[in-house]
């Protein structure tokens, strides 16, 4: 079990990481230049790259994971911190209420960080394959 939750934390960490630094870079160069909507898109193929690679990494590092149980529950563990730390981050920092910050998401972009957040969860189950 601690195998998982540290398999857990350090994809949680690198998925994060890599989004905070993204998310930088997209509030202060790509929104102004192309709407919030557009760079919250272009962002979503480098987050996913990361996933994918965050996922074979922490495969590598905890052979302890690599099970059907293992890899889903590292995955879902990096999930539940994800949102924890997006509502988090929208209610302490940014002062907003739950409503409000789910409401201030673009339906496009938003829908597809929805379908993001599903891959997170699952790609290390997906990448077990790769790492029989």
């Amino acid at each position: 079990m601690n195998k998982i939750i540290l398999a857990g934390l350090t994809y949680f960490a690198i998925v994060l990481g890599s989004g905070f630094v993204l998310g930088v870079f997209r509030v202060l160069f790509l929104v102004p230049r192309i709407g919030e909507r557009w760079a919250e898109l272009a962002e979503m193929p480098i987050m996913a790259a990361v996933i994918f690679l965050a996922a074979g990494y922490i495969l590598r590092r905890f052979p302890g994971i690599r099970s059907t149980g293992g890899s889903l529950a590292a995955g879902f563990l990096a999930l539940a911190l994800t949102v924890c730390a997006e509502l988090g981050l929208a209610v302490v920092l940014q002062s907003q209420t739950l409503a409000e910050f789910l409401n201030s998401r673009d339906k496009v972009s938003g829908s597809v960080y929805l379908v993001l957040l599903l891959v997170l969860a699952v790609m290390p189950r997906l990448r077990l394959q790769s790492h029989a």
